[in-house]
């Protein structure tokens, strides 16, 4: 069985230990979290449309692939209205975002890819000392939640059938 994960540069990787320290203090959910940093106001949004704002408010843990707006804005005219008129390719673009279980950076050296939860494992790669998972690069990894940890992304990853 294949290991969700997350790759980051090598040196950026941290200690677990430490990480789970920090991950148990955190207050707030995956979706406050994001919500609060203010950069995620059409992902939010896009949960809302599909019914996964109750899911990841859940315990999880969950490990989310969080595409900041500027993503969703660099994507074709028409793609996201049509997302969010189709519910079951909207559920499946944002489930394609997310690993069940908590996948800190520290625990991707050496792995090539995570099964998300869409059932679809995404490709891991590094190149250049930067990380990216279906073709999209994390910018800011573990950025930690009460159940989970989110990992923001400078591109919205599509399914490789769509």
């Amino acid at each position: 069985m294949v290991r969700p994960m997350i790759m980051i540069p090598a040196f950026a990787v941290f200690a677990l230990a430490p990480v789970q320290a920090e991950a148990q203090r955190a207050e707030k959910d995956i979706v406050a979290t994001a919500v609060e940093a203010g950069s995620f106001t059409t992902l939010a949004a896009a949960l809302e449309a599909a019914g996964l704002v109750a899911v990841l408010q859940g315990e999880g843990p969950f490990t989310v692939f969080a595409p900041t707006d500027a993503a969703f804005a660099e994507l074709p005219a028409g793609t996201v209205e049509a997302l969010l008129a189709d519910r079951q390719a909207l559920t499946r673009v944002l489930t394609y975002h997310v690993v069940a279980g908590r996948v800190t950076s520290d625990m991707v050296v050496g792995l090539s890819e995570a099964e998300t939860v869409a059932g679809i494992k995404a490709p891991i790669r590094v190149e250049a000392g930067k990380v990216y998972v279906g073709g999209a690069q994390v910018v800011t990894p573990d950025v930690l939640a009460s159940n989970g940890v989110i990992h923001v992304i400078d591109t919205v990853m599509l399914p490789p059938e769509m």
